[in-house]
């Protein structure tokens, strides 16, 4: 199967860098190298053709020097004949020009036409010497390169200039192939190092997406996932790191749970045998006060010791999936409010009301654990009386909403923080309450609940409290 390259704009953060920087590097370098060729290029083909215009000159002037006589009529038919016989003017035009910048005679026709104004022409006149220059001409707006000698007579007396001048038309073409050609060597460079960037980088990043993804679930509790990869190498001495160590922490949650199921079933009998004498005692009608109060606080206590083991033993079920459900059509609205109104007459006993708002809407019966929906809604307003008692109020309801049972529960307490949200029905997670209780609470809940395919959701309620929202499929 082919891999497809994704864009880079898509690609993820390192990968990304790492591309563009590379991309970038190779870009620079090769557009220094462009210039440094373009460059190089240039000055050879320009220097090349100026000296070969340069050595047309001095040709022209030692054959002039050697035959050039003191008459300027003589002078003027000799460049005459010169130009109208030179050999090169199908790409060079010869050109004779006076003293004082007058165009005597061109290569390129009988009529001379428009003097040329160039400053290499008085400069020659003035130097005695060759000059040259590249650039526009005035008349035609071509780029040119012009070489202008001194033509001195025999006396010393400068008669004119002879100037050699040719189009650049081609050079210029030249040139732009040249960086044409560069660009395109660049560009098909710069594609093979970010095709094979691109490449090595998937040999790196894909193992690494695997080891980030497994490192995730191993993160979320999926102790034991194994991550498998075929590089030798540091990647693959990273993966077997984390091997290791989602192993041992799989051991580790192995042994823990058998401890806390054993202890949890020693601790059931004692919790038995106290909570019925407790009983068996408080029938006493002729015990006194004092002892009566120590009892009951033996009695809450061992209660409250036995909801705990509870607890730990569903956990436990729940970490090594033996957790099921006895599933029966079920009258949910029954079910809650029963609880509701049990609850409720224990939260009086601590001054809090319980209020549950009744609907006048049909609820129908869904399929369900009772006993396990029960031991949520325990849970729930067990936490909302400890977490929020301070409100002194807790407002339950039931409505049926899209197909689903949706019970809320909600107390007037300080709420949660923001950054506990997310952590709240985490195992064994309690955040920076005070209150006592073993953490795993609303982790047994959860699962209960989505083991009936619902939600379980808590959010901070608007004007304060903590709102739970259970909502429970009306059919599998």
């Amino acid at each position: 199967m082919r891999k497809k390259f994704k864009p880079i704009l898509n690609m993820g953060g390192l990968q990304k860098r790492w591309l563009l920087n590379t991309a970038s590097v190779v870009l620079a370098l090769g557009l220094v190298c462009v210039l440094a060729i373009t460059a190089a290029f240039s000055a050879y083909y320009y220097s090349s053709m100026q000296r070969d215009l340069e050595s047309r000159a001095n040709a022209t002037m030692e054959f002039f020097a050697d035959n050039l006589d003191q008459s300027y009529d003589g002078y003027l038919q000799s460049c005459i004949t010169y130009a109208q016989t030179y050999e090169g003017k199908d790409k060079i035009e010869l050109q004779f020009i006076d003293r004082n910048g007058n165009l005597l005679a061109s290569s390129y026709g009988q009529w001379p036409g428009d003097s040329p104004c160039t400053p290499e022409i008085m400069e020659a006149i003035n130097t005695r010497v060759v000059q040259a220059y590249v650039g526009r001409d005035p008349h035609t707006d071509e780029r040119i390169m012009a070489v202008s000698g001194p033509m001195i007579y025999a006396n010393g007396e400068v008669a004119g200039v002879l100037r050699f001048v040719t189009s650049t038309r081609i050079i210029d073409g030249q040139i732009l192939l040249v960086v044409l050609t560069s660009g395109v060597v660049l560009l098909v460079l710069l594609a093979v190092v970010v095709v094979s960037s691109n490449y090595y980088l998937h040999s790196i990043m894909n193992p690494v997406a695997e080891i980030t993804e497994k490192a995730k679930r191993i993160a979320n509790g999926s102790y034991g996932v194994l991550i498998k990869t075929p590089f030798n190498d540091e990647i693959g001495d990273l993966a077997e790191t984390i091997n290791e160590m989602s192993s041992k922490i799989a051991q580790n949650e192995k042994m823990q749970a058998e401890f806390i199921s054993q202890l949890s079933h020693e601790l059931r009998t004692p919790l038995t045998v106290i909570n019925g004498w407790s009983e068996t005692l408080l029938a006493d009608e002729n015990m006194d006060a004092d002892t009566r109060q120590g009892l009951k606080i033996i009695a809450s206590e061992a209660k409250r010791l036995t909801e705990m083991v509870v607890e730990l033993l569903d956990f436990t079920r729940m970490q090594d999936g033996r957790m099921t459900l006895s599933v029966e059509q079920t009258d949910i609205r029954g079910e809650f409010e029963d609880t509701v109104y049990m609850y409720g007459s224990r939260l009086a006993q601590d001054g809090i009301q319980l209020c549950y708002h009744d609907s006048d809407e049909e609820i129908p019966e869904i399929p369900c654990d009772p006993k396990r929906l029960r031991q949520v809604f325990l849970n729930i307003l067990d936490n909302a009386a400890k977490y929020g008692g301070e409100g002194k109020r807790i407002d339950t309801s039931m409505h049926f909403e899209d197909d689903q049972v949706v019970v809320r529960i909600r107390d007037y307490g300080p709420g949660i923080p923001e950054d506990e949200l997310p952590l709240v029905k985490k195992k064994f997670y309690k955040g920076s309450s005070s209150v006592r209780g073993t953490g795993i609470g609303l982790a047994v809940c959860d699962e209960i609940v989505d083991m009936h395919g619902g939600t379980l959701t808590l959010e901070n309620a608007p004007g304060g409290g903590t709102l739970v929202t259970v909502r429970l499929p009306a059919a599998h």
